[in-house]
């Protein structure tokens, strides 16, 4: 074994001896070796936030939005993540964790039972290992806490075009704490299947609270298909159409449900334009009879004028018959529309600039700068990006 001069010298005046270097050395390449296939990536989200006129109590009710972000400067969120992809081996395994510290980490909700009700700043949005099986093209399996599988938007601030969620992400299930498979039947056809404790993001949850309303093998299950349109299509190629459903116990809204939900990213023959759309559907089913169905139907559309220049658009109809969304604006029978637009400019390198403008029916306009910085050099890479359609 060979030591360095410094090393060499320490042990001729008797500091250390060559024995113990030796396993120093040892042990740290062990180390190394260890976390040689370990990625580290994330990101920061920071944002300024302008609400034209008064009555900040009264802001629409989207995910990770609210009174505490209107009228001043925000830290958003911080993500830091830990993975180890894998490999091209038959039964390959790795892991991802993904932390979140800031104000987004309370409202994510993926408090455990043993947290005592108190997040201060802190949650796991996804901590699972990853294996596969070499079973016909391979199935890939997620044990642990995974983000979930439907929905057009993602709960990563970077994943999305706009720096507000859509309603319809509001009106999905966030993450869950189970067993997702993974198989993709060739380059334009995959689907997915899993079990969860509960729809609710809460870790290591049970649909049976101590009233009993369920048995203690209840569980939750979710599917989902996704397409790809293949190189024949023409100006098609490319597109993607997604669908989903998850049934099962929501710990957070207290009773059953069943979410549905579809989405499309269609290619364009106009260069570096594309449009979607997501339908979102929620069926609650309290037991008690005072069930009720809340929809969201969006359209989007994606221009990427230059290298750096983007610019994006998003319309919404919501149609809530569920009491889901808490606000003051809202309760039964709350209906609306939202139209939302950002110019996004990319000045500095692994920095997203965003500027959003946001305008519900019967409130009033938002105005929006959102900065992230990635921690990666390659923003698709600090993303866990998922099969849905996203633009």
């Amino acid at each position: 074994m060979k030591f360095n001069k410094w090393t060499l010298g320490l042990a001729a005046i008797g500091v250390v001896s060559l024995a113990s270097a030796a396993k120093a050395e040892e042990t740290a390449n062990s180390v190394l070796t260890a976390l040689s296939s370990t990625t580290l990536s994330g990101y920061v989200d920071t944002s300024i936030q302008w609400n034209w006129g008064t009555g900040n109590g009264n802001n629409p009710p989207y995910s990770f939005g609210g009174a505490s972000k209107a009228d001043g400067f925000n830290l958003n969120v911080a993500q830091v993540s830990l993975a180890t992809p894998m490999d091209e081996l038959e039964w390959a395994t790795g892991y991802r964790l993904d932390l979140w510290l800031g104000p987004d980490a309370n409202q994510l909700g993926t408090l455990s039972a043993q947290s005592g009700g108190s997040s201060a700043d802190f949650a796991i949005r996804q901590a699972y290992v990853a294996l596969r099986a070499p079973v016909g093209n391979g199935i890939d399996f997620k044990i642990g806490v995974f983000d979930t599988i439907i929905g057009y938007e993602s709960v990563a601030s970077p994943n999305n075009p706009n720096y507000t969620r859509s309603y319809g992400q509001a009106l999905e299930p966030q993450t869950h704490t189970g067993i997702l498979a993974s198989y993709r039947v060739c380059d334009n056809f995959s689907f997915a299947a899993g079990i969860a404790n509960t729809i609710g993001p809460s870790i290591n949850d049970r649909a049976h609270p101590p009233a009993g309303d369920h048995a203690e093998s209840y569980k939750t299950y979710m599917a989902s298909v996704a397409v790809t349109a293949p190189d024949r299509w023409g100006f098609l190629s490319g597109s993607t159409m997604y669908a989903g459903v998850v049934n099962g116990f929501s710990s957070s809204y207290g009773d059953g449900q069943t979410s549905f939900y579809v989405g499309a990213t269609l290619a364009t023959p106009v260069n570096n334009l594309k449009v979607g759309a997501a339908f979102d559907y929620l069926d609650v089913d309290s037991g008690f009879g005072d069930d009720g169905t809340a929809w969201v139907i969006a359209l989007y559309a994606s221009f990427q004028a230059t290298e750096k220049l983007g610019l994006h658009l998003r319309g919404e109809y919501v149609d809530d018959q569920a009491d889901f969304f808490p606000n003051g604006i809202a309760g039964t029978g709350f209906k609306t529309w939202e139209l939302t637009a950002t110019l996004q400019y990319d000045l500095w390198k692994n920095v997203l600039s965003r500027l959003t403008a946001l305008g519900p029916l019967g409130q009033r306009q938002i105005v929006r700068f959102r900065c992230l910085r990635l921690l990666c050099s390659d923003a698709e890479k600090c993303c866990d990006a998922r099969s849905q359609s996203h633009l």
